[in-house]
């Protein structure tokens, strides 16, 4: 008999932290696709690297969001036992990486550069947070976040500076992105609980930065801001894309089946 979800019950803080575990996490499970699938062996290895640096993210805020619930759920509990709608991370991470499998080189690399520009903005306010656990893990991540910024940065503008081919597949990934990063920046309640704790930023705070620095690796890149859009995605909110249950099935599997499984 498959294990049976967990209920949760969360509190402000705890969903505030939920929402960037969730959002680690499932970037992490993206990225962890390419592997053995990579343009070239060495951006296998890299892409799996930050994979894994984003899934030790999740474990960490994960832990503390389950601390902050109060009902002892741990981290492996809050990975694998929750129905869909109570994964609070962002629609973005949860797109696939391509039109085709395992993906697009291109649309990978340019959402990873939106994601690693937004948590590092976010990690460097974190690190001041008045939780000191939540501020612990925001220092280790900040510094991950700098070399996954910087290396998703450096392949946009070589691939918006390459082939006619690499440009047009940048360009497509642009289109198909843009209109899920307002997510990014939508602030509620959570936000402001947070925000007046001292627990952490509200989201929309990180806008005019985030847009600062993506319009500088625009311009570089040879690509052009899109105009803002009208639609917003609501995964933040527990109302996922299409793509949320597919990913939850390979995520879930081993866990659902095999209950307390260990290695």
């Amino acid at each position: 008999m498959a294990t049976p979800s967990i209920k949760l019950d969360l509190n402000p803080a705890a969903q505030y932290v939920l929402r960037l575990a969730d959002t680690a996490l499932i970037l992490g499970q993206r990225l962890s696709e390419w592997c053995g699938h990579a343009p070239v062996l060495e951006e296998d290895i890299a892409l799996a690297n930050i994979a894994l640096d984003l899934i030790g993210q999740a474990r960490a805020l994960l832990t503390r969001a389950g601390q902050l619930e109060g009902r002892g759920h741990d981290e492996d509990q809050l990975a694998f036992l929750r129905d869909e709608r109570d994964y609070r991370n962002v629609t973005l991470v949860e797109l696939p990486n391509g039109p085709s499998r395992p993906g697009d080189f291109a649309f990978t690399v340019l959402r990873n550069a939106m994601m690693a520009t937004w948590f590092r903005l976010l990690w460097e306010r974190l690190r001041d947070s008045s939780d000191a656990e939540l501020a612990g893990i925001a220092g280790k991540a900040l510094k991950e976040a700098r070399y996954h910024q910087q290396h998703s940065a450096d392949w946009v503008v070589r691939l918006g500076d390459g082939t006619e081919e690499s440009a047009r597949r940048l360009r497509a990934a642009l289109d198909a992105l843009w209109r899920f990063t307002p997510e990014l920046f939508d602030g509620d309640a959570v936000d402001a609980a947070a925000a007046a704790s001292g627990l952490g930023p509200r989201w929309d705070a990180l806008r005019e930065p985030w847009l600062a620095q993506m319009r500088e690796l625009f311009d570089e890149a040879g690509l052009h801001m899109p105009a803002d859009s009208a639609f917003r995605s609501t995964g933040k909110h527990g109302v996922h894309s299409e793509h949320m249950g597919y990913i939850l099935a390979d995520l879930q599997f081993l866990q659902r089946a095999y209950p307390g499984g260990a290695w």
